[in-house]
């Protein structure tokens, strides 16, 4: 995957990527927010779900609730703990100029949830926040999990939403540390395939950027 310049100007362009190993990907997403720092490149906005693999944060917590995975463990530059990847997931990564668009990091992350939030809404599903506990809920079990970098005024990472992931790739750990039950979308409407969801995302993220045009 090729970085490529777009204009900040307006909504960041899209694109739906398909299934994706991790570390390729995640060398894309830091060449591309490099780049995007550095003035030669814009921002872009990418999605995707991956092949199996837990990912945990800068500060390592190991989450495990077995000695081995059944998925490969990889230590990422975002922050928050271990959680899973994998298909069934729609993956959205915004790399974006927050310094440029005048957005902190709390108005960011608000912006974000609540564009997942309002993408669950779509589909019929009440989806929230919950005080002290990262991502988004709905009741007591979580949907969507957050993790992002934010340097020299650049973020990447994103955001991960439950569609049908299988139970089992979840109780293989503590998920974020929480504790607490994981969702999916599928437990509660029948969703539509993840390129759909993934680019009806977008234009609720895009909606919310509106106010932050570069």
């Amino acid at each position: 995957m090729s970085a490529t310049c777009f204009s900040n100007s307006g909504a960041p362009d899209f694109s739906w990527l398909g299934r994706q190993d991790y570390v390729a990907f995640r060398e894309s997403m830091q060449r591309h927010a490099r780049l995007l720092q550095r003035g030669e490149a814009g921002e872009i906005i990418w999605s995707c779900e991956h092949e199996p693999v837990y990912t945990t944060g800068r500060r390592g917590v190991d989450n495990r609730r077995q000695t081995a995975l059944p998925a490969p463990l990889i230590e990422t530059d975002r922050g928050g703990e271990t959680t899973y990847h994998g298909p069934g997931q729609v993956m959205l990564y915004p790399i974006l100029c927050l310094r440029d668009r005048g957005l902190g990091v709390r108005d960011y992350v608000c912006l974000l949830e609540q564009s997942c939030i309002d993408l669950l809404n779509d589909h019929g599903v009440a989806a929230a926040r919950r005080d002290g506990l990262p991502g988004i809920w709905i009741g007591p079990a979580k949907i969507a999990a957050i993790g992002l970098r934010i340097s020299h005024g650049v973020v990447w990472h994103g955001m991960a939403l439950n569609v049908s992931v299988p139970p089992q790739w979840f109780a293989a750990i503590n998920p974020c540390g929480t504790g607490l039950a994981v969702s999916c979308l599928a437990d509660f409407t029948h969703p539509p395939p993840l390129a759909e969801l993934a680019d009806q995302w977008y234009g609720f993220l895009s909606s919310q950027l509106n106010g932050f045009t570069a």
